[in-house]
């Protein structure tokens, strides 16, 4: 192998060499903006208005609707339980009052 070919091998193996190099140096320039953006869209997604709470009156007011509704639940259900009671009472005194009459006949 001549010096002329190890010369031109060398040029060739430089120039393959210089271009990866390149293309290095792009992609870490290309990461640095990206890294550099990054924490700006981050801001920019967290510009919107956040909703307040509710207030103390409010909760107050919630607090107390949730009461009276519990104590009407509460009424209601007594009331159906005195109403299934006076049906079944009903219910058997029919039955006591059918029972006579059936013996009568």
């Amino acid at each position: 192998m001549s010096d002329l070919e190890k010369a031109a091998r060398d040029a060739v193996e430089a120039a393959d060499n210089s271009e990866m190099v390149r293309q290095i140096a792009a992609l870490l320039a290309a990461q640095q903006l990206l890294n550099q953006q990054q924490p700006a869209q981050h801001l920019r997604q967290c510009e919107h208005q956040h909703k307040q709470g509710r207030s103390a009156g409010e909760w107050l007011g919630i607090g107390a609707a949730v009461c009276v509704g519990g104590v009407g639940i509460a009424f209601a259900s007594i009331a159906i339980a005195i109403g299934a009671v006076s049906v079944a009472i009903l219910a058997l005194v029919l039955r006591s009052m059918w029972r006579d009459f059936q013996k009568n006949r």
